[in-house]
């Protein structure tokens, strides 16, 4: 039976990170399946750092979501990836994710958090004391408010947990999860 992989997201995800992990699961022969607050076609967002202080923003491209939030059984899933964009600072907020993500903590199954997915990882912060992960630079205060430490690395591996600082850090970023998630 094929491993099963869980890919939390929402509108305003970033494109890359989210695209990047899904057609790299599908080609390791792994099922993909992408959840959303609700089950509906997502707005992707392309950020690129080009000669402002921080980054930009423009519409990327539609996604489907195959389920909501309130219909994800966690248990069923051998690993979990969140995304960054602007989708986390607002996902965090709905009621069914520290359910969705203390299952996979407590069952110390893979975890992949890119850039800004820090800030759903918020909600369950007492996971996360005394570990170690990196996001984007501006997630810092985050990182640190859980009471984890904040890793300069842009890739950061701490035990079941792979993060990441943004989209340029896929492909080491999958490495791992991949490593992980065959065992």
């Amino acid at each position: 039976m094929p491993k099963r992989v869980l890919i939390l997201t929402g509108d305003a995800v970033e494109a890359l990170e989210v695209y990047y992990p899904y057609y790299r699961l599908l080609e390791g022969g792994v099922e993909a399946v992408i959840a959303a607050p609700t089950k509906k076609t997502l707005h992707t967002v392309v950020h690129d750092f080009t000669d402002w202080e921080t980054y930009t923003e423009k519409p990327g491209y539609l996604l489907q979501a195959d389920m909501a939030f309130a219909d994800v059984q966690p248990e069923s899933f051998d690993g979990i990836i969140i995304p960054g964009g602007r989708a986390p600072e607002y996902i965090r907020l709905n009621e069914h994710i520290p359910r969705i993500l203390n299952h996979f903590l407590m069952a110390n199954k893979p975890i992949g958090a890119i850039c800004h997915a820090a800030q759903v990882l918020e909600v369950v912060r007492e996971q996360l004391q005394g570990r170690t992960l990196t996001a984007y630079i501006a997630c810092k205060p985050s990182v640190e408010a859980m009471g984890a430490h904040y890793a300069t690395q842009t890739l950061y591996v701490d035990g079941n947990l792979v993060s990441g600082h943004a989209w340029p850090d896929l492909p080491g970023f999958m490495r791992e999860f991949m490593k992980l998630l065959q065992g």
